[in-house]
């Protein structure tokens, strides 16, 4: 008997686990629901809104080949005890996943146990390193990956197994009712992601490249797959190379190539916390541990909610908390906007800004959210100006104005330089001030001797080294052209 382990590849094209898992046609496919998981470190109902849509539709073309998915509404540490009593000579395949702590711990023991026995298929359908991680090669490796073959359906399955356990139809409405009823909210589903990619690549794409920047434009011009990736409705390997097979004949090339290299830094940025798991809690630089140790609950709620007194930036979080999605200029402004203006710890807002993506993706949120926050110790600290930013996304206000009806009478200067008196709430913060003070602060660390030596230490287990190693084959390409 073979098992097959869902986590966030809920898809039939491209499925390591699930493919590998058919091919001798006596299977069945589990999906652990705990419910605990979904209030962890960043999760929310939220996504697992989207995960079930996309459980749906995968159990609805299981079912076309005789099988389906069966729920385990127990910890993932019980599963254990339920394949040895149930399927005690059965292998386990599953797809390799980065996740928080929670899930990583969990994991980790029932992969131990099963490994013991031989009795466990792990794959690695990404492209990040899990074991053997060297930087220095990490580009050619990923490009590896990504080129390496696309798996097909899944095989029939051949015979009929007696499981213990309720199938997702049985529970389905159960799970629905603790879910959001917001249509704004993306659907998941991996129709729904080959929609997505194939208007993209077709039309969506034109203007990508700048589009991308602003509130409006990039509700149509990104790509949107997002949360198909994060949660697995379409893999990245498919996404790549169907890009690759349109490219060279797309009126809108420089986007696509655009969009191409965000595919390589997603995974970029995956794998530091692959690398370092204690990212999710700690700086990756450990000295800005010490930079900020008073949490203010009543600035950060204001933030959180919307009711700064900046109407851009709350405009940013309306459109968020009701969407599940904004482009990713202003999720980086947002959380600049709390780190440097607010000064808080990102250890306590990181989460809550979380919890409002549909596409939440751990590694890349906790890496980036450091990032925007100035304690990596290998990026340049950069304060976004809520005010510049409005003037140059939002020039208009329509942005502003479709989230902030009580300000669609006024005049787009007054909204941007915040002087609206009445009309609006008021400014929790000097927005220059605080943006001086951050920026003394730190500076005054970065300069420090000790500073410099671990953040040499940082770019050698986290750095990138695409722009050298594509440095290095153009100075091999202009030598050949050179000598031709």
């Amino acid at each position: 008997m073979d098992i097959v382990l869902l986590h966030k590849d809920l898809r039939m094209r491209d499925n390591p686990a699930l493919y590998n898992a058919s091919l001798r046609g006596k299977y069945i496919v589990l999906y652990p629901l705990d419910y605990d998981y979904w209030n962890n470190n960043g999760y929310s109902i939220r996504q697992l809104n989207f995960v079930d849509q996309s459980l749906e539709e995968l159990n609805n073309e299981l079912q076309k080949i005789n099988s389906k998915i069966y729920i385990f509404q127990e910890p993932l540490e019980d599963l254990i005890i339920w394949i040895e009593n149930n399927f005690p000579d059965s292998i386990v395949h599953l797809n390799h996943s980065t996740d928080v702590h929670e899930y990583r711990q969990s994991i980790f023991k029932l992969k131990n146990y099963f490994h013991r026995q031989g009795r466990i298929r792990c794959y690695e359908n990404f492209g990040i390193q899990t074991s053997k991680i060297d930087r220095e090669i990490w580009s050619k490796n990923w490009f590896k990956i990504m080129n390496s073959k696309v798996l097909g359906q899944p095989s029939r399955n051949k015979k009929n197994v007696s499981v213990s356990l309720l199938p997702y139809e049985k529970i389905s409405k159960l799970i629905k009712k603790r879910l959001p009823t917001d249509s704004s909210f993306q659907r998941g589903g991996e129709k729904e992601a080959l929609k997505l990619l194939q208007s993209f690549l077709s039309q969506r794409a034109e203007g990508y490249a700048i589009k991308m920047s602003n509130p409006i434009d990039s509700q149509i011009s990104c790509s949107r797959l997002s949360p198909h990736i994060s949660h697995g409705s379409i893999s990245l390997k498919f996404i790549y190379q169907t890009l690759m097979s349109e490219i060279t004949k797309s009126n809108f090339k420089k986007d696509l190539i655009s969009f191409k290299k965000r595919l390589h830094w997603h995974c970029h940025f995956i794998q530091k916390l692959q690398t370092e798991p204690e990212l999710e809690f700690k700086s990756m630089h450990s000295m800005c541990d010490d930079l900020r140790h008073n949490i203010d609950s009543e600035l950060i709620e204001k933030w959180i909610k919307g009711e700064t007194g900046f109407p851009f930036l709350d405009a940013c979080l309306i459109f968020l908390r009701k969407n599940g999605w904004i482009n990713f200029r202003m999720r980086a402004m947002i959380m600049s906007f709390a780190s440097y203006n607010l000064w808080q710890p990102w250890q306590k807002t990181s989460p809550l800004l979380a919890e409002m993506f549909v596409d939440y993706e751990p590694g890349i949120h906790i890496c980036q959210v450091q990032m925007q926050s100035g304690v990596t110790g290998i990026n340049l600290p950069r304060i976004y100006s809520v005010i510049k930013q409005s003037i140059d996304q939002d020039p208009d206000s329509f942005f502003i104005k479709s989230q902030i009806k009580k300000l669609d009478k006024i005049c787009p200067e007054l909204i941007h330089n915040c002087e609206l008196d009445s009309y609006y709430r008021e400014k929790i913060i000097d927005p220059v001030a605080t943006a001086k003070k951050a920026r003394e602060t730190i500076w005054s660390i970065r300069s420090q001797d000790s500073f410099k030596k671990i953040s040499k230490e940082v770019y050698l287990k986290h750095g990138s080294r695409f722009k050298k190693n594509n440095s290095k084959q153009k100075r091999k390409q202009n030598q050949i052209k050179f000598q031709a």
